[in-house]
């Protein structure tokens, strides 16, 4: 069976399923109807449930809407529109207009939009906890079967030109925020405005839960990236858009694919919350099943992706590293987070993130090596997944203040004292740096470093993966790249503890002997 074919199967099953699903949710009326002596009944409330549920599973869940009418402002409520102020194909770009009294000097924010799946709504909460003190902008990427083939197509390099113009229209002193997948194109993107002293480079960029670095700390997401070739992901998960879509015969990466990814990563949750839906439905209650029509009327609406920037993603991100390795190319231009010096960076993770896991979007601070130490700053927000570094009480009540602060701090240009540009590193400094001892691959065979105590086959893969193949590269360690080392593995103070420089080093003179 070929992909395409896939792809119609699962538009025929759906289209199957349209008489039944429609027979189920009028069976639910009849059975919720007051009139009706069964509505009351133990066997009534709980066919009705398991009608609802049917309904549910079997339904296509479109796009769903931002809903916030208004914010409020300086403690006054105000009305909010959106309004689309920029378009292309693949994208909208909204603001967030409020209907202020008088005018304020907010600060421009644009917060760029996961392209992985869903849609930008998911960020729903993130807008709302920016809109009281910022003049909020969304990317709002459209669902590539939406989006006839004549329009062309769209990948990696589109998506940051798309960014650039962008900011061009939005104009300077805007602030970025990137959540999750567009940590790696916006740091791309301000990285070639930067190295081409393009006035409309933000003045601060802020990336949550981004995979910049996904050998450090990888997540079962990352390695069924690495385990895979980009030939297996383009003959297996790329298909053809069915008729009647617009985009028919586009090739596109199905969002019904990356929903059944999510979804078998914690499936014993998801089965358990719809086994306790069904119980609240029975039981009549109201807030808990609004909680979870809510929840899921969003995390089961998905989009398709355009098959030519899905591949190039995985190839760049996830197998090749292009970015960290310093060779990820926008066209012709080499992607260089060394020449931003004049942007402001925060970065933000989340204790559990099982998605990006913990240092691999602080790995951006690392490579942003000529940003002024005043000028960037890096959080970790305790006892959250993955979803609660941008959306949920922990972020509206811990890491949303710290960004509209971050923000509000960079928000004025340097006075040209101090837009003087960051010197270089030197080659003394840069000798330090832990990129001074790491391999790309093992000089002849590599060295068991299970041998030192403390490191066990998961840490020797890590350490493996960020570039350590051998005792003598921990035994010449130096207190300087122990501190980066142990910021990058997110195992502070074992290093030191269990005493690897010396145990590597004894271990390196028994191999030699």
């Amino acid at each position: 069976m070929t992909p395409f074919s896939y792809y119609q199967m699962y538009e025929l099953h759906h289209a199957a399923m349209t008489p039944l699903r429609a027979a189920a949710d009028a069976m639910k009326l009849v059975l919720q109807n007051p009139l009706n002596p069964f509505a009351k009944t133990p066997v009534g409330k709980n066919w009705s449930a398991g009608l609802e549920l049917f309904e549910r599973a079997t339904r296509r869940y479109g796009k769903p809407q931002f809903g916030l009418p208004t914010t409020l402002v300086s403690g006054t409520r105000v009305a909010v529109t959106e309004r689309i102020v920029w378009s292309r194909p693949f994208c909208n770009l909204i603001h967030f207009e409020r209907a202020l009294e008088r005018p304020r000097n907010d600060p421009k924010l644009l917060i760029v939009a996961p392209m992985s799946g869903h849609y930008a709504t998911l960020l729903r909460g993130t807008v709302e906890a920016m809109l009281p003190r910022h003049e909020v902008y969304i990317t709002d990427w459209i669902d590539a079967r939406a989006v006839p083939l004549n329009e062309g197509g769209f990948d990696l390099d589109d998506y940051i030109d798309y960014l650039i113009s962008i900011l061009h229209a939005l104009g300077p002193d805007t602030h970025v925020v990137a959540v999750c997948q567009p940590a790696v194109p916006v740091l791309a993107a301000v990285s070639v405005m930067e190295t081409k002293g393009d006035p409309y480079a933000p003045r601060s960029m802020t990336l949550m839960g981004g995979p910049i670095d996904t050998r450090i700390n990888p997540t079962a997401v990352n390695k069924l990236a690495e385990g895979k070739t980009i030939d297996w992901f383009r003959d297996n998960v790329v298909m053809k858009v069915p008729f009647p879509h617009q985009g028919f015969m586009r090739d596109v990466y199905p969002g019904f694919l990356q929903l059944s990814g999510f979804m078998s990563m914690n499936m014993d949750r998801h089965v358990t919350a719809h086994k306790e839906f069904f119980g609240h439905l029975v039981a009549g209650d109201g807030d808990n099943q609004t909680k979870h029509r809510d929840f899921y009327d969003e995390y089961l609406a998905v989009m398709d992706l355009s098959a030519e920037f899905y591949l190039q993603t995985v190839d760049t991100v996830f197998i090749k590293h292009s970015l960290p390795k310093g060779e990820m190319m926008h066209r012709e231009t080499r992607v260089d987070p060394g020449a931003i010096r004049n942007v402001a960076l925060l970065t933000v993770e989340g204790e559990n993130d099982d998605i990006s896991g913990v240092g691999q979007t602080e790995a951006a601070q690392r490579l942003c090596a000529n940003i002024p130490d005043d000028m960037r700053a890096h959080y970790v927000q305790p006892k959250v997944g993955h979803y609660g570094v941008f959306n949920g009480s922990r972020f509206r009540a811990e890491i949303a203040p710290r960004i509209s602060d971050f923000i509000l701090t960079h928000n004025r240009r340097p006075l040209p004292a101090e837009a003087k540009p960051a010197p270089r590193r030197s080659a003394e400094a840069a000798a330090d740096t832990l990129a001074a001892i790491v391999l790309a691959k093992p000089k002849g065979a590599a060295d068991d470093l299970k041998a030192i105590t403390g490191v066990g086959p998961k840490l020797e893969t890590t350490l493996n993966a960020v570039g350590i193949f051998h005792f003598w590269q921990l035994a010449a360690l130096t207190a300087a790249q122990i501190e980066e080392l142990d910021g990058r593995l997110a195992f502070k103070g074992r290093i030191a503890r269990d005493r690897w420089v010396e145990q590597a080093a004894a271990l390196a003179g028994e191999h030699t002997s």
